[in-house]
């Protein structure tokens, strides 16, 4: 039995994860809207705080009926009551990750964690 899970990701509009890698800890999401797109609803959640970071292209999100523009390289954390939804440029697509947790569940990281060899 190996202690890893291995996939590739083409050019699917949403891929999650966590079947594919057997995820115990998280759900990542890889997300491509192309121009002029949207994440067809409105949505919060219950115990996750979301992680997003945008790979490529342009766009918005609206987070509690505030905007805030979105370029390749930004990353932004969202708790878990509020309310968004995610929206392509009108002239560019836009691709991003989407990692969620459980709020306040990390309790080690990096080299906290870390067993060094």
């Amino acid at each position: 039995m190996t202690n890893y899970a291995k996939t590739n990701i083409g050019n699917e509009g949403r891929v999650e994860l966590h079947e594919t890698l057997s995820l115990t800890g998280a759900e990542i999401s890889i997300n491509n809207l192309p121009a002029g797109a949207n994440v067809p609803f409105v949505h919060s959640h219950k115990t996750n705080e979301e992680v997003y970071g945008i790979l490529s292209g342009k766009g918005k999100v609206i987070i509690d009926g505030e905007e805030i523009t979105l370029t390749a390289g930004d990353w932004i954390r969202i708790s878990p009551s509020a309310k968004r939804q995610f929206f392509a440029a009108e002239d560019a697509g836009i691709s991003f990750v989407c990692v969620q947790t459980k709020e306040n569940s990390l309790e080690k990281f990096t080299a906290n964690d870390a067993v060094v060899y």
